[in-house]
């Protein structure tokens, strides 16, 4: 195994890692920064966007451009000219929340929740943005919403609440979107300090999680149990993705400056994109926006 330093741009709040299949690039965001960032699989050809608001996360649409969960709601964003849309506001009633992570289900949809911007009340929600562009909220009380994914075949999703301690799974439907059955997946170790944050799923149906202000990545298996933990060389990392053409390398944010002052500072390789290769595992290609 080896871990390096993909991109050094000292990214604020990095988050969101995206590898696209289809044009082979890799996608990852600046939340406090307010930028899309991409580039190579080995780190070239960086581009940037502006978004004009908090960036929680991004994910590619299948007619071209991307939809994103900004701080006042959903968006999509025109990669040609770099016009940012508002698709809807859940939360108008809100405003001490923001738009969160968020990924696409396997028939296409956006599922994406909010967070208290403080972390400390339970004032966040999940939301289902559709095809057609309607909002379903389908879980409330959470303060930091984090670290959602799918299993390979799409019917269990992962989602946790950052403060919890806890990764939950849910009954998926993919027919309809809903979901059911929450349980916990697996327990965090918080006794260091650190929480749960990005997520995602390998080939092998284990879920991988970064677990910021800890410095480690941690692989459970379908069963929850802790299968192996990788120690990164800064603490706040902050989500995780395979890509590379093979899918076979992990990617994984940081952050060079805490949201609140009360969380720990690092040293400096703060804010790099990294690359994890000879894992011996592979990912599971990202799904596009349907709408």
């Amino acid at each position: 195994m080896r871990i390096e330093v993909l991109v050094d741009v000292k990214t604020i709040l990095g988050e969101g890692p995206l590898w696209d299949v289809e044009e082979e690039r890799l996608y990852w965001i600046d939340s406090f920064g307010m930028n899309v960032f991409r580039c190579t699989h080995d780190g070239r050809e960086i581009r940037a966007w502006d978004v004009p608001q908090k960036i929680g996360s991004m994910a590619l649409r299948r007619n071209g451009g991307a939809v994103l969960s900004l701080a006042r709601g959903f968006h999509f964003l025109d990669f040609r000219t770099g016009d940012v849309e508002l698709i809807v506001d859940p939360e108008l009633d809100k405003p001490n929340n923001r738009i969160n992570d968020g990924k696409v289900d396997r028939r296409g949809r956006f599922v994406a929740g909010s967070m208290d911007t403080m972390e400390e009340g339970p004032n966040g929600a999940l939301y289902r943005l559709d095809p057609d562009l309607s909002v379903h909220k389908i879980d409330d009380k959470i303060i930091v919403s984090n670290g959602p994914c799918w299993s390979p075949d799409g019917t269990i999703f992962y989602f946790q609440d950052t403060w919890s301690g806890e990764i939950w799974a849910y009954d998926y439907d993919l027919d309809t979107g809903n979901v059911s059955n929450k349980r916990t997946f697996a327990r965090v170790d918080t006794s260091r300090g650190g929480a749960a944050d990005g997520s995602t799923v390998d080939a092998e149906g284990c879920l991988w999680n970064a677990q910021v202000y800890d410095g480690q990545i941690v692989r459970y298996r379908p069963n929850g149990e802790v299968d192996r933990v990788i120690d990164m060389p800064v603490k706040k990392v902050t989500s995780v993705m395979f890509g590379g053409p093979r899918l076979d390398t992990l990617y994984v944010t940081s952050m060079a400056r805490p949201p609140l002052p009360r969380f720990p500072g690092d040293g400096v390789l703060r804010g790099s994109l990294f690359a994890i290769t000879g894992l011996g595992v592979r990912g599971v290609a990202e799904d596009r926006f349907a709408g």
